[in-house]
């Protein structure tokens, strides 16, 4: 199944790069955008590929030893320098797929209501970078990150977009470093624009505890 299964990603790949280069016709017809161009791909190079970023290694045996349970305290900030809101929660992390990804469930209360959040965590073999989606019971858009690992801190620096329901139609810029304390405490900072300002600031910290 697994031979069968790299058989046909290697033939997608190459039926889907038939031509190496694609003209795409703007609204107005006057410019067109060129791909670039396709450098071809032998079949035994393709699922070699194909292989390696399938194959679970050392990041994600890192990422598998924070499953089980954890007691979360979060402090959040509405706008920078406001006044901190204090809040407890609790998440269970568990790897998915053979051990490719952690999903992670989180629930508690926020600002006085009933929070709910999942979020898939994995690191990306071909990108060589860790990557995070979010959603929670509190919006209705997917928040997608991409983060470098940091030895010297034992922290990961994600960077993305998420919706900004201020400004309708507007993505904007976040930012989250996830430090690895031990293997019982963990820390996540969550860093987003200040609403008046642009700025980025501060927004969220917590703290996480095995249980």
């Amino acid at each position: 199944m697994k031979n069968l299964f790299f058989a046909a990603c290697t033939a997608l790949l190459f039926i889907a790069c038939d031509k190496t280069k694609i003209d795409v016709k703007t609204s107005s017809e006057k410019d067109s955008v060129t791909t670039e161009e396709w450098k071809p791909v032998d079949s035994a190079t393709a699922t070699k590929a194909w292989m390696d970023f399938a194959t679970p290694g050392e990041m994600q045996k890192m990422i598998a030893k924070a499953d089980g349970n954890w007691i979360g305290e979060t402090t959040m900030w509405m706008e920078n320098g406001g006044q901190p809101m204090m809040s407890k929660s609790e998440a269970t992390n568990k790897m998915m797929f053979d051990g490719r990804y952690q999903m992670s469930t989180h629930k508690g209360n926020m600002m006085g209501m009933p929070f709910e959040g999942v979020s898939i965590l994995g690191y990306d073999n071909a990108k060589k970078k860790f990557v995070s989606t979010w959603i929670d019971n509190m919006g209705t858009g997917i928040m997608n990150m991409e983060g470098d690992w940091n030895p010297s801190t034992k922290s990961i620096e994600f960077k993305g977009k998420m919706t900004d329901p201020t400004r309708p139609g507007k993505d904007c810029n976040v930012r989250e470093i996830f430090t690895f304390i031990d293997d019982n405490t963990q820390k996540m900072e969550m860093y987003a624009p200040d609403a008046k300002t642009g700025k980025e600031f501060k927004t969220m910290e917590i703290k996480f505890t095995r249980k």
